[in-house]
């Protein structure tokens, strides 16, 4: 789920969803709308509610059911937690903790590449994520600059919507691999096993993107980009302009063998080393004009939940946000 500045309602939205107020609209894809909305507590959720042609589907059902199971067993730092949902109802809808930040590739598009320490801080704390999904027996499997949310308090990793369990099967739909071609790995984008190595692949070409701000399997539409990934043995990525450590990091997460790629711990350490600098510490870590659209999203939000909810609280990066148990079963198991 993206964050962005709010917008208003359209008049065919709905005001209301089990028991969540909808607030303004934050984001919109080809899955469906993504609404502001809030706890009881006050604490300031993103919920995305299913377009209705996939909840016609049961095959969708079972599969959003299944995957949100598989993001609930996910805890840990830098991690945007799923803290609702409903797979029964008559749309679907999925709610996580609400990050005002700005997704990595609207912060590319918009202002260029990030300086490398940027990128290292970047690349350790999303690292660390990665590394809590790997020990959860869970593959991300969907790593990319869309999922990952710059913030004031640091990268945020988001969106289990394809997440599978370590060993299941190939994940497919209508004949054709699930995923994001543009930052699959050669395993992936040849239809073999994936491993938790497939989204250190992931993170590596995020991060080269980051720094350099081109993709380091060159232009093209997806697949055309996949199929040279798929080919990386033969022909390996251009990692032109990129400097050192950040280079030397970027290189082991890209080899071709997934047995040569660090782990998410080994990766973290690393760059946590090479940044020569604490990476927990966001003091200043973005670039101003970086730092200023997220002001501006934080600016919007307290505007707009000034009068509405007063209490609301800033949480530390590691606090997990959910429902009471008794408010979970009443919305979700439909307990009495």
């Amino acid at each position: 789920m993206r964050s962005a500045v709010p917008k208003p309602l359209r008049a065919e939205d709905p005001r209301e969803i089990a028991g969540y107020p909808l607030r303004a609209r934050i984001g919109e894809g080809g899955m469906g709308t993504v609404y502001l909305s809030q706890t009881r507590g006050g604490q300031p959720v993103a919920l995305k509610l299913v377009r209705r042609e996939y909840a016609d589907s049961p095959a969708f059902r079972e599969r959003f059911a299944r995957e949100v199971a598989a993001a609930r067993r996910v805890s840990g730092y830098h991690l945007v937690p799923v803290v609702d949902h409903d797979a029964t109802g008559e749309r679907p809808w999925l709610a996580t903790r609400h990050i005002p930040g700005v997704p990595l590739d609207e912060t590319l598009e918009a202002h260029g590449p990030l300086p490398v320490p940027a990128v290292l801080q970047l690349l350790a704390c999303t690292a660390y994520a990665l590394g809590s999904v790997h020990t959860a027996g869970v593959i991300h499997r969907d790593v990319k600059p869309g999922n990952l949310l710059l913030a004031a308090d640091g990268p945020w990793l988001l969106d289990f919507g394809i997440a599978r369990a370590a060993g299941a099967a190939t994940l497919t739909t209508a004949g054709r691999l699930v995923g994001t071609p543009r930052y699959m790995s050669p395993e992936h984008a040849l239809g073999r096993p994936v491993t938790t190595a497939a989204d250190i692949f992931a993170l590596g070409l995020l991060a080269a993107e980051a720094a350099t701000g081109q993709h380091p399997y060159g232009r093209g539409n997806g697949l055309a980009i996949a199929a040279r990934i798929a080919g990386t043995d033969q022909q390996p990525p251009a990692l032109d302009g990129m400097q050192r450590p950040l280079l030397d990091v970027v290189r082991r997460c890209l080899a071709a063998d997934p047995a040569a790629r660090p782990s998410a711990a080994e990766l973290a350490e690393h760059c946590a080393g090479a940044a020569r600098r604490d990476v927990r510490d966001f003091t200043g870590w973005l670039p101003g004009p970086v730092a200023a659209d997220v002001n501006a999203i934080e600016a919007s939000l307290r505007t707009l939940f000034l009068a509405e909810a007063p209490t609301v609280r800033a949480l530390p990066p590691t606090a997990p946000l959910t429902v009471r148990d008794e408010e979970w079963r009443r919305r979700v198991r439909r307990e009495p």
